[in-house]
């Protein structure tokens, strides 16, 4: 097998949910396929890295020539309700609800050590500006219900309370509806009643 091909098929194999079949399949797919194809899949690749650029908000995606995303941009948005959210895909699982119009705050993961995840990693400086900015907040935790997030919900509730912030602030969590554990992969109805039955903290 040519080197080049071998090549790809390890890169494509290092892929998430890919298996070494799978990974063969894929390498000989793009080695048949048009040329004009490849040219602009390895584009758009390129492209990838260079024109996404983070929300300054809310740590969302966006095009590079933007500063703001849609939500954030959004005046009919309730910009005084922030639902916080560990990745972008789990933001995207509770819009596709169409059940509510309330803003975003992505962290870029969780509180993690053994992970090599510290605060300073996430995106809480941001975070803490616009609770500052509001009169009145509501934050709710949209995460997952792990080790990892708990130890994240006692570092922003201490947070609050260390730069006096506690009187402007309503803490809430999702409850027990999720049964997946993973707000990405929660189907609609028990999302939407998570979110309607969720408690303060």
């Amino acid at each position: 097998m040519p080197e080049i091909l071998k090549k790809l098929i390890n890169i494509i194999s290092l892929l998430p949910w890919i298996w070494d079949k799978s990974a063969t399949k894929l390498a000989f797919f793009l080695l048949n396929a048009n040329s004009n194809y490849i040219t602009n899949f390895a584009k758009t690749l390129v492209d990838l890295k260079q024109n996404i650029w983070k929300c300054e908000d809310c740590n969302s995606l966006l095009d590079s020539w933007k500063d703001k995303c849609e939500i954030c941009s959004n005046k009919e948005r309730k910009h005084d309700i922030i639902c916080i959210v560990e990745e972008y895909l789990d933001m995207l699982s509770i819009e596709q609800t169409w059940y509510y119009n309330w803003t975003y705050h992505i962290l870029g993961w969780a509180i993690s050590p053994i992970n090599w995840v510290f605060v300073w990693d996430l995106n809480f400086p941001t975070l803490f500006k616009r609770i500052e900015n509001n009169s009145h907040t509501e934050l709710i935790l949209a995460t997952n219900p792990n080790i990892e997030w708990e130890a994240t919900a006692m570092y922003i509730k201490e947070e609050i309370e260390k730069r006096w912030l506690k009187n402007k602030v309503i803490i809430t969590r999702l409850s027990k509806w999720i049964s997946a554990w993973y707000i990405e992969y929660a189907d609609n109805i028990s999302l939407i009643n998570s979110i309607k039955d969720r408690k303060e903290i």
